[in-house]
């Protein structure tokens, strides 16, 4: 079941890895949902849970943002050995297009972990705080760049290239704000490629290579490497990431969607 949190966790990393950062796209109404499955050697490719996130346009503290909420959940026939529910929500400043406040409650068996971003833009700062159940809350304030966000805004961010914006083959880089560190995503765009999704159909896809590092700083010895497949149309959402694990590999793959802005003009009729 932990592959349904890395799914999670990672699906918003990877897709900043497409576009300018002047270009997020946040569509009140948008749904994507998402199935999470398991395959081995000796199991075959089993369905255990699913990410599904959502968009909206609402009003905190007399100021207009978009709501947007990650939520990722074991199927029911699963929750008898692990019961995962876990939740981040980002509230994101409609004018500027940049994150104000990131939350995460998560909720796996027996244990709990919440943690708390304020985006100070105007200073370059993240001020973070977290805690488990196990754990008193801790604190830290961490430098930002442009490029350096939580995993949910990194979801929206870069949406906007053209496919000819990409450079095939060529390394690059943003970053990801974590409890206390920065992580490094390293990535790689190679190229288009017709995808077949599950219950779903033939797509028109954008294929990318992505590595997030182990910790802040460049080291990517021990990091995690994804494959990531993105509807070559101006929607550019995730359609199918799959990443290896110790025994196996995890795939998360496309479901459903509403609410998109353009037509999913990458699906094959």
């Amino acid at each position: 079941m932990i592959a349904i949190k890395k799914i999670l966790c990672s699906l918003p990393a990877l897709v900043a890895a497409i576009g300018p950062l002047s270009a997020q796209l946040y569509h009140p109404g948008e749904r994507l949902e998402y199935r999470v499955s398991y395959k081995a050697k000796m199991f075959p490719n089993t369905e255990v849970g699913t990410v599904d996130v959502t968009t909206e346009r609402a009003t905190v503290d007399g100021r207009t943002v978009y709501k947007v909420v990650g939520t990722g959940r074991t199927l029911p026939t699963y929750r008898w050995f692990f019961n995962m529910l876990d939740v981040y929500t980002v509230l994101i400043d409609t004018a500027a297009l940049r994150p104000v406040t990131f939350d995460s409650d998560l909720r796996e068996s027996d244990y709990t972990f919440r943690s708390h971003y304020d985006y100070d833009w105007a200073n370059n700062r993240v001020s973070t705080r977290w805690r488990s159940r196990q754990n008193p809350e801790k604190e830290k304030q961490m430098d930002l760049t442009p490029e350096s966000m939580d995993a949910i805004s990194l979801f929206f961010t870069l949406r906007s290239a053209q496919a000819e914006d990409f450079k095939e083959g060529v390394p690059a880089q943003l970053r990801m704000v974590l409890q206390d560190t920065i992580r490094h995503i390293h990535y790689r765009y190679l190229g288009r490629e017709v995808k077949k999704i599950r219950n779903m159909g033939r797509f028109r896809t954008l294929r990318f290579e992505c590595e997030l590092g182990s910790s802040e700083g460049f080291s990517f010895t021990d990091g995690t490497i994804f494959t990531i497949w993105i509807s070559d149309d101006r929607n550019k959402i995730p359609l199918y990431i799959e990443s290896p694990v110790r025994i196996g590999s995890i795939q998360a793959y496309i479901s459903g969607y509403k609410g998109l802005k353009y037509p999913l003009e990458s699906k094959i009729r």
